[in-house]
């Protein structure tokens, strides 16, 4: 996510994004908070939403087929979820926030469920053993809800003026379908959308088909590299759409509201541009498909990393744009753990719109470093509050310090390499961890591991995790 150039938002924080200490994630033994030996826990104690995913098992695809009214602003589903149970249950839970769940089936049997809250506890007719796959069907309908975060903004699903748009981070996917929503659970995705002749249905990977019939049109899409719910899209709308490719050859399917057409063209005829420099810096294009969805900015307050093809309120700048390219790579292929290591997205991202302007004759890396310490605070108020592997709260996950002190960091560990060491550091740590999870621990240890005659302490106690203002470098 990109909330560098955001509004200033009021800080709202709500009790039920109270913390907790980390237990165990998804694809574990179950983790979470208190279930018995059978029962999948209802959340995974991460350390900002504790109550985000399940304990019990670890889901394989989401095959999700929708259908949206938005004179209505009606939504109805049936989400297949295949998993695959980490322990023996006999009850499990899914985070779906609102909607009327109307049937709910494991294994084709009917099962029982209720709901408490973002629970829909499901108890299937058979118990499931440890290590089965098996099928879970949600029926729902509704309208679906806008989240408000931690921080203030707005995800889950947005209404806009000619349709909607849902956005996810950290916890809005929870708003339009029923999941394991925490990042730590990655998995393929079918989506398929049926919307009003006229309006267009866009979402991540690769659309496979389009068919109208009686006044209705249907897009399907398929997203089959692993994909963190937080990052799943859609967005439905009258679109002006372009498909191109790279120079590697990887599709290109942009979508802009006409309004925002002209003003987006300059940045959006250089994505192809910015994928190379990409790849060229961090490793091969982790995805098939790549793109971008820009909206009103009246339709979000944010950008975000959406898997694929990022999407913009508005036209987007080009240090924008390379920003949300980069979290492909950083974020999206190599996806934290827990919420507490969103610098690993939010710093890498920022450093590369810091290498991009250095790369296009604007000012250096090293003079943008030593800006944000000499003059930081003037325009990023919060930049020494706290260190960026350890925000105060959920609603510092996307602060100032995780994406200007996480980008410091990288700078620092690239000063004690050199630039020949570093950029192989970054194209191992992609490669390491493509499409897979990591935390701080990793990083850390990984980089101890590829420089061990270099000394890291001093970055990691003063820069990473100290607190306040370090000592002048």
């Amino acid at each position: 996510m990109s909330r560098s150039a955001r509004l200033v938002r009021a800080v709202a924080v709500a009790a039920v994004w109270g913390l907790a200490l980390p237990l165990a994630l998804a694809g574990c033994d179950g983790g979470g908070g208190g279930g018995s030996d059978d029962v999948g826990a209802p959340g995974l104690g991460d350390p900002y939403f504790p109550k985000a995913g399940n304990g019990g098992y670890d889901v394989r695809h989401y095959d999700l087929d929708l259908a949206y009214d938005p004179t209505g602003h009606r939504l109805s589903g049936t989400a297949r979820v295949t998993a695959r149970a980490t322990k023996a249950l006999s009850a499990f839970d899914l985070d779906l926030k609102g909607m009327t769940v109307e049937k709910v089936t494991v294994e084709g049997r009917a099962a029982s469920f209720d709901r408490d809250g973002q629970e829909l506890t499901v108890r299937p007719e058979d118990r499931l053993g440890k290590g089965e796959t098996f099928e879970i069907t949600v029926r729902y309908s509704g309208r679906p809800e806008t989240i408000r975060d931690p921080d203030g903004s707005q995800e889950g699903w947005l209404r806009t003026a000619d349709g909607a748009l849902a956005l996810g981070e950290p916890t809005g996917s929870m708003a339009w379908f029923p999941g394991n929503h925490h990042p730590s659970d990655k998995a393929s995705y079918d989506i398929q959308v049926t919307v009003p002749q006229g309006l267009t249905a866009v979402s991540n990977g690769e659309l496979r088909s389009e068919r109208t019939t009686g006044g209705r049109t249907t897009f399907a899409w398929r997203t089959a590299e692993p994909m963190a719910s937080y990052v799943a899209t859609l967005a439905i709308g009258r679109y002006t759409v372009t498909r191109s490719a790279t120079g590697d050859g990887v599709p290109v399917y942009v979508a802009v509201d006409p309004a925002q057409a002209a003003a987006s063209h300059t940045a959006l005829a250089r994505l192809p541009e910015a994928m190379e420099w990409a790849a060229y810096n961090f490793g091969p294009y982790p995805f098939s498909s790549t793109g971008a969805i820009v909206d009103r900015p009246s339709d979000s307050a944010y950008a975000l990393e959406t898997q694929n093809r990022p999407v913009f309120p508005g036209a987007p700048a080009i240090d924008l744009l390379v920003h949300e390219l980069a979290h492909q790579w950083f974020g999206n292929s190599v996806t934290p753990r827990t919420w507490r290591d969103m610098w690993l997205n939010e710093g890498f991202a920022t450093y590369a719109e810091w290498l991009w302007a250095e790369d296009e004759g604007g000012p250096t890396a090293e003079e943008t470093f030593m800006k944000r310490y000499d003059h930081g605070e003037e325009t990023y108020e919060d930049l020494w509050d706290f260190p960026p592997a350890k925000p105060t709260s959920a609603a510092d996950v996307s602060a100032d310090p995780v994406y200007q002190r996480g980008a410091m960091v990288v700078h620092k560990i690239r000063q004690t390499l050199g630039d020949d060491a570093f950029y192989d550091l970054v194209q191992g740590w992609t490669a390491a961890h493509r499409h897979g999870n990591a935390d701080t621990a990793d990083f850390t240890a990984y980089v101890e591991k590829q420089a061990p005659d270099q000394d890291f302490e001093p970055i990691w106690r003063d820069w990473l995790y100290g607190k306040g203002k370090p000592k002048r470098p």
